[in-house]
């Protein structure tokens, strides 16, 4: 008989190893199946953190940027059409010109009128000295 119960003592005693080894081996592969579980959603927490933390940041910098690219926009328009008003003042150079030709002519000619406007009024009134005045040269008319 006292084979049978060290047969059974040694059944219990194995079942109990199996157990225990089992028990070791079920809590590690349990243990590396949530660590390999979490890993990435531990990863993803962190990255979201890092999202949360950075975005506000990030929108801010896209905000000026788009505010820096709109004045940049408006000044390139703006030398933009000043190029093209200087480039229009170089062209008009051959129209001042002619304003210019045009108001000597005018400035000419009303000398010259107001020079005949003179003779003609001292030729209406006598001249008080017996000075003989040179004689006219004679007008051609066209």
């Amino acid at each position: 008989m006292m084979l049978g119960v060290d047969c059974v003592l040694f059944v219990i005693w194995v079942v109990y190893c199996l157990h225990v080894f089992d028990h070791t081996v079920s809590d590690k592969f349990t243990e590396s199946m949530y660590v390999l579980a979490n890993e990435p959603s531990v990863a993803l927490y962190r990255l979201q953190e890092h999202v949360r933390r950075s975005l506000p940041e990030l929108v801010q910098h896209k905000t000026d940027m788009q505010s820096w690219e709109e004045q940049s926009q408006g000044a390139i328009y703006s030398v933009e059409y000043a190029c093209s008003a200087v480039k229009s003042m170089t062209n008009s150079s051959l129209y001042f010109k002619n304003i210019d030709g045009l108001l000597r002519q005018a400035i000419s000619m009303k000398e010259q009128i107001s020079n005949s406007q003179g003779r003609s009024l001292h030729d209406v009134t006598p001249s008080p000295s017996p000075l003989v005045s040179a004689p006219h040269a004679p007008s051609t008319s066209s």
